[in-house]
């Protein structure tokens, strides 16, 4: 048996990924350009995925398929291989199950966390209790005030320090530590250091007292859908950033930090905040239809509108909508969003996205400014912790080369 570490691939599994024959994979071996053991089993060797994957990638490159690697880096075709989620005309879809049906069901969040990571759909949503208030306390004076994203990263890291179990867990391990780890960072917005019986709350109900928001069964509701539509959308590029973390070996807490960090780009999560600037600028209802006429006369794209996947519209912004309206509020910033709303769909202007869908719906159920961004990035926690643990499980480091386009060596 084989003391080496890593994905094994057999003689077939690795002359069908590159495309060849044996013997040719086998002169591989020969020279050298992959490396092979014996198997565990009586007859046959096993070949290193690694040197597998990348002498595929060098055969493509020469192939002329360079350029095709590039354009999978902005929104092009897939580039990794994952059973956790795809994305469809309908939205995404969770272990092969669509997030809109599993929201309209009132599929709770932490069953849907739990479905993402482990690929079963529990009955019952799963509970971790949390331990005290760790030395988590000494941090909370420094989360007043600030936005909700950097104080997500610093949290995170104040976990990891009062974690020393953290390393080389076990994927039953690190789904009790994610559960854990949500229920610290639902508890962000508030001001005091939760209590010890948090973890009897589910993440909705403990953002909403995070918010210091009436706990109604609608609210509830409501806010637990918005985190089920957040929860996962394949290879954006916080879940990316996961994943390369992942894939050198950083424990979860750095996994999710680079997650959390690269979210907070205004292009990304921050989204989120720009849409709700727009619409405190805007100030009124009757200013909305100017607005958007004004920006689209400077070639100034709207945000939290027009999503490259979804061609036809965001399905989960149009869910997100629909729930807001349903849900109804006579707030001026909820109707200033309406009117935006309108205003973009009379004049045949892109749908909204997830971002404004969330903003909208935010305001009509008068959460605090930077819910959105909250929702958005605590929802998206399932699927990240998904993608960290596939990402281990893969066995490979993610380190994709570059094309030196730069002036010539003289």
């Amino acid at each position: 048996m084989t003391t080496k570490t890593g994905v094994w691939l057999s003689s077939r599994e690795a002359s069908a990924r590159l495309g060849v024959k044996l013997a040719t994979l086998y002169a591989y071996a020969s020279r050298g350009l992959i490396t092979s053991l014996p198997s565990d089993g009586p007859r046959g060797r096993q070949y290193a995925s690694d040197d597998v994957e990348r002498l595929r990638t060098r055969h493509a490159a020469r192939s002329g398929h360079g350029p095709v690697a590039a354009g999978a880096l902005r929104f092009g075709e897939p580039v990794l291989e994952t059973r956790i989620s795809e994305v469809t005309a309908d939205g995404p879809r969770y272990r092969g199950q669509l997030a809109i049906e599993l929201c309209r069901a009132d599929v709770s969040f932490e069953r849907v966390a739990a479905l993402l990571w482990t690929g079963a759909l529990p009955e019952r949503a799963p509970h971790s209790r949390v331990k005290g208030t760790l030395d988590v306390a000494r941090v909370w004076p420094l989360l007043r005030g600030r936005a909700a994203l950097p104080k997500m990263a610093l949290l995170l890291a104040a976990l990891a320090l009062c974690d020393d179990d953290r390393h080389a867990a076990s994927d039953a391990a690190e789904w009790a530590r994610a559960s854990v780890i949500q229920r610290w960072l639902a508890s962000t917005p508030s001001a005091r250091v939760p209590a010890v019986h948090l973890s009897e709350r589910g993440i909705a109900e403990t953002l909403l007292a995070s918010w210091r928001a009436p706990r109604s069964r609608a609210l509830l509701q409501a806010v637990d859908r918005a985190l089920v539509l957040c929860a996962e959308h394949e290879l954006n590029p916080s879940t990316f950033a996961a994943r390369v973390a992942a894939s050198t070996g950083a424990d979860l807490y750095a996994c999710l930090g680079a997650a959390v960090n690269t979210l907070s780009g205004s292009e990304h999560g921050g989204a989120c905040d720009r849409v709700e600037a727009m619409i405190l600028a805007i100030g009124g209802k009757a200013r909305a239809a100017r607005t958007v006429q004004a920006w689209l006369a400077r070639a100034e794209p709207i945000p939290g509108f027009g999503h490259p996947l979804y061609p036809k519209g965001d399905p989960r912004g149009a869910a997100l909508v629909e729930l807001a309206r349903a849900h109804g509020s006579k707030r001026e910033p909820a109707q200033v969003a309406f009117a935006l709303l309108d205003a973009m769909q009379r004049g045949g202007h892109p749908a909204p996205t997830l971002d404004a869908g969330l903003v909208t719906l935010c305001h009509t159920l008068g959460l605090p400014a930077g819910s959105a961004a909250t929702l958005f990035s605590l929802g998206r926690t399932a699927g990240w912790v998904a993608h960290v643990l596939e990402q281990r499980s893969a066995g490979y480091l993610l380190r994709p080369r570059a094309r030196y386009v730069g002036p010539p060596v003289v």
